[in-house]
């Protein structure tokens, strides 16, 4: 109910406008609101979409102090968990996949699983693609590669991080969406 007022009252745009006040803390605060209407339903996502708020996202993905990254990582997350096929594509074409496999280094192991879930969303999406298309071809496990997003994957699933959830996810996510995966990458875990 909350977030339908917000979309009512044509909020978004002043969201939108507070993505780049100098103010960090306006920042990072617009991030999380921005978060709080992706977790919502498809017709909210796509209220962000039509007010053009994916790309500066993007862009605070790539360029933003940590603490702003990791609320509009939730958001981008928020947004492939319950998006429909059609806007989960837009996210993957305005560059989501490099910025959210960015964050697979990052110290925060919960922002490391937001990552690996919007990825997985991603990946998931591309899988369908492919097998509807017939050629089986994940355009998204592609962007992937290109930026050594299974590499740091891999580092994951390799036990290079103390976090055995992380582990798991990282192995899954490679057994499930890499061509050539390891079939036997449990017997190194």
């Amino acid at each position: 109910m909350q977030t339908q007022v917000i979309m009512n009252c044509s909020a978004l745009p002043c969201l939108l406008a507070l993505l780049v006040n100098p103010k960090k803390s306006i920042r990072k605060e617009a991030c999380w609101t921005i978060s709080n209407i992706t977790a919502g339903n498809e017709a909210q996502i796509e209220f962000v979409i039509a007010a053009n708020i994916i790309p500066p996202l993007v862009a605070i993905l790539k360029e933003e102090d940590f603490d702003i990254q990791k609320e509009a990582a939730w958001a981008i997350s928020n947004a492939t968990s319950g998006g429909s096929d059609a806007q989960i594509r837009y996210l993957a074409h305005q560059g989501v996949i490099p910025r959210l496999c960015d964050l697979f280094a990052c110290p925060d192991s919960k922002i490391i699983m937001v990552a690996m879930e919007g990825v997985e969303n991603i990946l998931r999406v591309g899988k369908a693609d492919g097998e509807r298309a017939g050629d089986n071809h994940n355009q998204y496990a592609d962007m992937v590669e290109q930026c050594d997003g299974w590499v740091s994957l891999e580092s994951l699933a390799l036990q290079e991080h103390a976090m055995e959830h992380i582990r798991s996810r990282a192995a899954h996510i490679r057994r499930s969406y890499l061509a050539g995966a390891v079939e036997d990458e449990e017997v190194q875990l």
